[in-house]
């Protein structure tokens, strides 16, 4: 049938047809935020946030290599299998720089890959400043901060390799506030922020996206371990009115270490419930 536009007077008018249109081809993507084939290391993988997480990305299908001191990822890691996914346990004290070191090889000679690293270990020793211990001070700079310049050190050897990696660090919002009897803390957590921009920078021309959480607060042990007026005071400076809880980040966490976030690098993502906006 002839559609062709007609010519009366200054304008063109096309004449009306009907014509079966074979619509496009399409691609539907039914699993957003899939971890299939995605081989996943987690610090502090045995409570609260960092069991969340290493819970969420084996539930999208990632292998997830849990780690703790002792044999205190076990735990975390049989949950998982339990549920039908992939995981193994790790000893680990990210305090240990030698042990640190290893820890992308142990991996690739078991799973192959490495995808996937999320620095969530993390310890608070509280005090006010003209009080705090020099061990205090170097105790949590070390096992918050430290330990994720080691762990991303040795991880983006084979990340290099592979084109491609994540590595996302769990901050806080203490460490973009700061907050009384925490200098430690919150200089270990802020150095994150700084690390993070830096190391992108590096490394994204690899594939590579660095990337830092902040939680507000969460419910998880080290946060019931704060008093109750304490508690109560922070709780009040949440416009959702609530704690977080270890799901909210690891929904974070799981998005980050997608595909779908291949183009977010160097970014602070605020898990916060609106406490820092």
């Amino acid at each position: 049938m002839d559609c062709s536009p007609t010519l009366k007077g200054p304008l063109y008018v096309r004449r009306s047809c009907a014509l079966a249109v074979k619509p496009a081809a399409t691609t539907i993507k039914r699993h957003m935020f899939s971890l299939v084939n995605k081989v996943a290391f987690v610090t502090g993988a045995s409570r609260g946030i960092g069991k969340a997480i290493a819970m969420k990305l084996a539930a999208q299908g990632a292998f997830v290599v849990c780690a703790a001191r002792g044999d205190h990822a076990k735990g975390t890691a049989d949950e998982i299998v339990a549920a039908g996914g992939r995981a193994d346990a790790m000893t680990l004290d990210v305090t240990d720089d030698g042990a640190v070191s290893k820890v992308p090889g142990q991996i690739i000679e078991t799973h192959g890959r490495l995808d996937i690293l999320v620095s969530n270990a993390g310890i608070t020793r509280d005090q006010l400043l003209m009080r705090m211990k020099r061990d205090d001070w170097d105790a949590v700079i070390a096992t918050d901060l430290t330990a994720t310049f080691a762990l991303a050190q040795a991880a983006i050897r084979p990340m290099l390799k592979q084109q491609g990696g994540r590595i996302i660090a769990i901050g806080s919002v203490v460490g973009e506030i700061g907050n009384a009897g925490q200098t430690n803390y919150a200089a270990a957590k802020a150095g994150l922020i700084g690390f993070a921009k830096a190391l992108a920078r590096e490394v994204a021309s690899r594939g590579i996206t660095v990337n830092v959480i902040t939680p507000g607060m969460i419910d998880t042990d080290m946060t019931r371990a704060i008093s109750g007026k304490a508690q109560t005071d922070w709780a009040a400076l949440i416009p959702l009115g609530r704690l977080g809880t270890g799901d909210d980040i690891a929904a974070a966490a799981c998005y980050l270490a997608s595909d779908e976030a291949a183009y977010i690098t160097g970014h602070v993502l605020a898990v916060n419930g609106g406490m820092n906006m």
